[in-house]
């Protein structure tokens, strides 16, 4: 007669294993020390084979008897039901090897090698940041579409919908190289093109003497990191680019000579940028010195053999109040107010600002070029900034 789940539990051992079949095969084994064996007994090459299901009452009999089902399917294709399992065993333990993050690491190694570091680390910490802690662990097969939009609309969410839009490309990029690679079956991340909405792009602009004085007096009260607030009163002085600023290495200062020269391969335009250090940033500098003895000026909060994280600086901001602004203002802040000045010359207003030169003949001129003008441009520049919350 068919097993009920009354007489599994009612069932006793004995002192040898005792067979209680069920029928199509399916027989439940119970051991001496209580134990309930699931087995199905088939017979493939005129050869009796016996299968093993699992444990009663981990395996119900309704799962037994389904499982039994579907190997009498394999045996009837002429297969061992525990040779296919563990086919589907390894199968599965290959998928885990191939998640997301392994794929995508291996993307940005083989993939990008060409590139540039700068780039790779940008596309690593974004998916360190925003995409490895909701889909780095699946396997490429597991995501879909759904995970992918969750992802974005999380970054849209905080106002990051640009770099969503970036993101997704870049998620989209992984996955065309995994399923070139065939551990991958489709792109998920084409579905949701067009999901996110590209924000208002906020450009760059100069701030009045009155919000310079504000910012200023918010960052002396800011009780951050101390490498933090030192990079947020070199930004306003020295107006560089903030990747400039933040991958600063101390071998490129020369504090006696009051002089940094940011190397070619961190500027945007590919030439050495020579920024002459006014006295307030020298006094910031030697400080720093004794933080940050290493090779970066501003390493990493959490990865101190990287530089500052590009975000940093604008949280920075927002935890002071000062929302809807950006590092970037500074540039066009110090534009704006030096022009205003109408005490140099703008030929060397635009050098300082490293601007791309349109007279191919001043273009050409060396990057020390107007040095001690630009020298007393960012000294009386520093002295104006200093007064603005005075």
């Amino acid at each position: 007669m068919p097993l009920t789940d009354v007489k599994i539990r009612q069932a006793k051992p004995g002192d040898a294993p005792i067979k209680m079949t069920d029928g199509g095969g399916l027989v439940l084994e119970v051991r001496p020390n209580g134990s309930k064996l699931w087995r199905y007994r088939y017979r493939l090459a005129g050869k009796e084979n016996l299968f093993a299901i699992g444990s009663y009452p981990e395996i119900s009999l309704a799962d037994a008897r389904a499982e039994r089902d579907m190997a009498r399917v394999h045996v009837k294709a002429g297969r061992h039901p525990s040779h296919v399992r563990q086919t589907e065993k390894a199968q599965q333990l290959a998928e885990n090897r191939n998640t997301f993050k392994a794929v995508a690491g291996e993307w940005i190694e083989q993939r990008l090698s060409k590139r540039t570091e700068r780039y790779r680390d940008q596309i690593s910490r974004a998916f360190e940041s925003n995409v490895y802690p909701f889909i780095g662990r699946l396997p490429m097969r597991e995501i879909t579409a759904a995970h992918v939009l969750d992802v974005m609309r999380r970054m849209d969410e905080r106002g990051a919908s640009a770099y969503a839009l970036q993101v997704r490309q870049w998620i989209s990029a992984v996955f065309c190289y995994g399923v070139v690679t065939l551990r991958a079956d489709a792109d998920p991340a084409a579905a949701v093109r067009g999901a996110v909405e590209r924000g208002e792009i906020n450009h760059s602009r100069p701030m009045t003497r009155e919000q310079l004085g504000i910012y200023m007096a918010a960052v002396k009260r800011y009780k951050g990191f101390r490498v933090t607030v030192i990079a947020l009163q070199l930004l306003p002085l020295l107006f560089t680019r903030t990747v400039e600023l933040r991958a600063a290495r101390w071998p490129e200062f020369d504090l006696d000579d009051a002089l940094w020269a940011v190397p070619a391969e961190r500027m945007k335009k590919r030439r050495i940028h020579l920024v002459p250090l006014p006295t307030q940033a020298l006094a910031l500098l030697r400080e720093l010195r004794e933080i940050t003895p290493g090779d970066l000026l501003f390493p990493g909060l959490k990865s101190p053999a990287r530089p500052l994280s590009p975000t940093t600086l604008n949280r920075a901001m927002e935890y002071m109040g000062l929302k809807g602004w950006h590092c970037h203002d500074f540039r066009a802040t110090a534009n704006t107010h030096l022009e205003e000045m109408k005490l140099f010359r703008t030929q060397v207003i635009d050098l300082q600002m490293a601007r791309k030169d349109k007279d191919r003949t001043r273009a050409s001129y060396n990057h020390a070029a107007y040095l001690e003008e630009r020298r007393e441009m960012m000294q009386a520049w520093a002295d104006w900034v200093e007064g603005v919350d005075a």
